[in-house]
């Protein structure tokens, strides 16, 4: 069952953000966009790389109104250890959620039941809470999060502009596309 177009179900969570724990419900994600970036576990190899990544774009989509947050099946506790031991790790402003209950992961159906790991999951969340894209891989397959900066900005822009759509490789003030009988078969 794919989980576009559908709200976030309910989870409570504790996370780690600039040196501190804290509480996190559904509720606390909706009213801005939202980024869960789903990743299998920390002190690995490609996970690193891909939240160093997000890292380096953390304030652009803080300006763009959006909210980041990594989330593995680690505590908020092996989070803090990860970010405290690792350069790459240690320049992480987002919230790094820990879901040991693994219940987030199914929420968002990236969990690999028989390892108790999220699959490499990206997802954009719009205020309402729903789901607006959705991108998984698998194990060794990195993610680019310039790419997933223009899926927020495009999500975005479509939320702006009812009546029409980005197309492929879309960048901010690019044309977009009004879906329309004149267009059927001229593109």
């Amino acid at each position: 069952m794919s989980v576009i177009n559908t709200e976030i179900k309910p989870f409570k969570a504790s996370a780690f953000k600039n040196g501190e724990f804290f509480e996190l419900t559904e509720a606390d994600v909706k009213g801005k966009w939202a980024v869960f970036f789903f990743y299998p576990a920390d002190f690995t190899f490609v996970c690193p790389t891909e939240l160093g990544d997000v890292a380096d774009y953390y304030d652009e989509l803080q300006k763009m109104g959006v909210e980041v947050y990594s989330v593995s099946t680690d505590t908020h506790f092996t989070h803090k250890a990860w970010h405290d031991s690792s350069e790459t790790i240690g320049k992480i402003k987002y919230a790094m959620i820990g879901d040991p209950t693994m219940q987030i992961s199914r929420n968002f159906e990236v969990l690999r039941e028989d390892q108790g790991l999220a699959n490499r999951g990206t997802f954009i969340i719009d205020p309402e809470g729903v789901i607006q894209a959705v991108e998984i891989t698998s194990e060794g397959i990195g993610r680019n999060a310039e790419d997933m900066v223009r899926k927020v900005k495009a999500a975005q822009y479509i939320a702006a502009h009812p009546g029409e759509v980005c197309p492929a490789k879309w960048k901010e003030g690019e044309a977009t596309l009004a879906p329309s009988l004149d267009l059927v078969g001229k593109i």
